[in-house]
C-alpha cells in the first residue's frame, strides 16, 4: 500500500473524506454554491438590528448580503449590489442608514423595503420600473432570535431543514422553545478567525473522542465526555453534570438562576446541536452558546459566538465572566486542534483520508450528506 491509498478499514473504522476536500478551491467553490447559496444560513442576531435603518452585511457564499429593519419594524435581506453598475451598496459591517441605502459611486438611492427611490436624471426616465430595478431581495425567515436567510429562488423548507435538525437532534421542538432563545440577550460575543476548513470545525463538534485529551475543564463539569461519547451520539440525551457541580462554569461553581421555561428534566444537563451547514447551539440550565460559522476560504473560517443570558442577567450587569471563559476556553482548543489538522490535509499521507472510530461513526453520516449535496 501507497501512503496515498486510503488505509484498510473495518467494521470499527470506517473512513473520512480524502484530504482534498479541505484544501481545494475547487470543491470549496462547489460548497459555496450548492450548499451555503442553496440552504438556509443564519446570518444575524434579529436584536443587533434594534431601529428602522439598523443593518449589517453578512458574506454568504459568494456573495455580500445586507440584513436590515424596515420602517414597518421588519427585516429585510437584499443582496449588496447596486443594480445600475454593481456596486457595494454598503461597503461597512453594519451601520444605519437615515433613510435610504445610497450607493456612493453614482448616487442611486434605495429605501428601506429596497425600491428604487431615487437616482440622477431618473426623473427624466418614466420608463424606468422603479420596484424592478430595486435590490435584489433574499428570503429571511426569523427563528430563535436570529435571521435565517435563503439565496435560493426556491429555498428549501426551513421546517425540514432548519427546524428538523433540531428535532431530530431533541426528539422535538418544544425542548428547545423552553429555553426561551427569542427573548434571551447577548451577555458576551466573540468572534473567532480560525485558520481551517470549515468541515473540520463541524467534525470536531460532533465528536468526544478528544474530549478527555484536550478539555480538562469540560470533563471536569461533564464527566461523561471522558468516555468519548458526544452528547449528539444519541437523541434527546442531555449530558448530565458531575457529582458537586452546581453550574456550567470554569470551576463548576454555580451560575445565574434556571432560565423560566426550562424543565426539571433539561436541569444539570448539557445539550449539543448541529444545524447544517453552519450552525451550533448549545443548550445548559441558565444560558445557551450559540456558534454561527462564516466560510470564507478553504482554510479559513470565521465563528461568531454569541452566549445568551436571560434579560435580567444582562441588564443588571450581573458577572457573567465564570461561564463565558468555560466555553471560550473549549472554542479555543478545538480552534487550535482544527488549525493544527489543515496543514496536514494537503500531505500525500492524507489523501487517502483518515478513520473513524466508533464514537465517530456518526461523523461518516454528515459525510455521505456533504458528497450527495455536491453531487446534486
Amino acid at each position: 500500500m501507497t501512503r496515498t491509498e486510503r488505509p484498510p478499514t473495518t467494521s470499527s473504522l470506517i473512513p473520512t473524506l480524502g484530504g482534498r476536500y479541505y484544501t481545494d478551491p475547487g470543491i470549496f467553490a462547489a460548497e459555496q454554491e450548492k450548499l451555503f447559496e442553496r440552504m438556509w444560513f443564519c446570518a444575524v442576531r434579529s436584536a443587533d438590528l434594534p431601529s428602522a435603518g439598523d443593518y449589517r452585511t453578512v458574506r454568504i457564499g459568494r456573495e455580500s448580503v445586507i440584513v436590515s429593519r424596515g420602517r414597518d419594524g421588519g427585516l429585510r435581506a437584499f443582496l449588496n449590489i447596486c443594480r445600475h453598475r454593481g456596486a457595494r451598496v454598503c461597503p461597512e459591517e453594519s451601520g444605519t442608514v437615515k433613510r435610504a441605502f445610497q450607493c456612493s459611486y453614482h448616487a442611486w438611492t434605495y429605501g428601506l423595503d429596497g425600491k428604487l427611490i431615487a437616482a440622477p436624471n431618473l426623473a427624466n426616465l418614466p420608463d424606468i420600473d422603479r420596484t424592478a430595478y430595486g435590490l435584489h431581495t433574499v428570503h429571511l425567515r426569523e427563528w430563535l432570535g436570529y435571521a435565517w436567510v435563503c439565496l435560493a429562488e426556491d429555498p428549501p423548507s426551513f421546517e425540514t431543514d432548519v427546524e428538523g435538525a433540531v428535532r431530530e437532534r431533541l426528539g422535538d421542538l418544544e425542548s428547545i422553545k423552553r429555553y426561551g432563545l427569542d427573548g434571551l440577550s447577548v451577555g458576551r460575543r466573540i468572534t473567532y478567525d480560525v485558520k481551517a476548513n470549515w468541515k473540520l470545525i463541524v467534525e470536531n463538534f460532533m465528536e468526544c473522542y478528544h474530549c478527555a485529551t484536550i478539555h480538562p475543564e469540560l470533563t471536569e463539569v461533564l464527566p461523561e465526555f471522558a468516555d468519548g461519547y458526544a452528547a449528539q451520539y444519541y437523541v434527546g440525551h442531555g449530558a448530565e453534570f458531575g457529582e458537586g457541580v452546581d453550574g456550567f462554569t470554569t470551576d463548576g461553581g454555580s451560575g445565574f438562576e434556571r432560565l423560566d421555561g426550562v424543565a426539571s428534566e433539561q436541569d444539570r444537563r448539557y445539550y449539543a446541536i448541529t444545524i447544517r451547514p453552519q450552525v451550533f447551539v448549545n443548550l445548559v440550565p441558565d444560558h445557551v452558546i450559540f456558534h454561527r460559522m462564516y466560510p470564507l476560504a478553504p482554510d479559513r473560517t470565521v465563528v461568531e459566538c454569541d452566549w445568551l443570558y436571560s434579560a435580567e442577567v444582562v441588564t443588571s450587569g450581573r458577572d457573567v465572566s465564570r461561564s463565558v471563559e468555560l466555553f471560550h476556553r473549549v472554542n479555543e482548543q478545538d480552534f487550535d486542534a482544527c488549525e493544527r489538522c489543515q496543514p496536514a490535509m494537503a500531505s500525500r499521507a492524507y489523501a487517502g483520508g483518515g478513520v473513524l472510530m466508533p464514537t465517530e461513526h456518526h461523523i461518516g453520516e454528515f459525510h455521505d450528506w456533504l458528497l450527495a449535496r455536491l453531487e446534486d
